[in-house]
């Protein structure tokens, strides 16, 4: 089985010392990467910026990306020929239309800058996605966290979504734990209890590979 996962934040620049990004350690995606690694798969891991070390397994290779138009062009390259995508990454949504080639200094009250939204790299990539194919999607929500997901799961062609809310103590960005609800295209939902990423990486690998059996029964 060969696997790709994104992981990590992206860091969308300003001018040469300031960027736009998120709170992403990395880690639910690198411990995804090393459990399905454990179980045999060739995994393609695609990372933003972490401060996480390369996985020291040999099934998984690492790609060091920044914008999230670079970790577009790495995944469109992997995907074809991956049996399961994870987009575990948080990909910022907008970029700074300009970036300014120096240092911009400190001048006047105010900043003004003008975004554009960067390629959904699930969204499109879900156009391209083969029947055979098994697509895994995050969705970190604040509120209306179930309807918000199972609308992403639609849109963005997933066979499975992986939902956290920050409402809950000890979920989402800057811990070593998670909470999670898994729903699938079929309409059925799992609850797990918060737990550490590593356990939780074991309950998304175990779901994964349960709905690939039951889709080759």
């Amino acid at each position: 089985m060969r696997v790709l996962i994104t992981a990590g934040p992206t860091y969308e620049p300003i001018d040469p010392v300031r960027f736009i990004g998120n709170h992403s350690t990395g880690k639910m995606g690198y411990a995804l990467a090393e459990v399905f690694a454990e179980n045999g798969a060739q995994v393609t891991l695609i990372s933003g910026p972490t401060n996480l070390p390369d996985p020291a397994n040999p099934q998984i290779r690492t790609t060091r990306v920044e914008t999230a138009a670079q970790m577009y062009a790495a995944a469109a390259a992997a995907a074809p020929t991956a049996d399961v995508w994870v987009f575990a990454a948080a990909v910022a949504d907008y970029r700074p239309r300009d970036v300014a080639p120096n240092k911009i200094k400190k001048d006047g009250d105010t900043l003004t800058l003008e975004l554009v939204k960067n390629v959904d790299i699930a969204a499109a990539l879900g156009q391209t996605k083969r029947a055979e194919q098994f697509s895994v999607g995050f969705a970190l929500e604040t509120n209306d966290e179930e309807a918000h997901a199972q609308g992403k799961l639609r849109r963005k062609n997933f066979d499975l979504i992986v939902l956290n809310s920050l409402r809950d103590p000890g979920a989402g960005f800057r811990h070593d734990t998670n909470k999670v609800t898994l729903l699938d295209a079929a309409g059925q939902k799992t609850i797990f209890e918060l737990k550490p990423k590593s356990a939780v990486a074991h309950d998304i690998v175990r779901t994964v590979f349960a709905c690939l059996s039951l889709r080759n029964a």
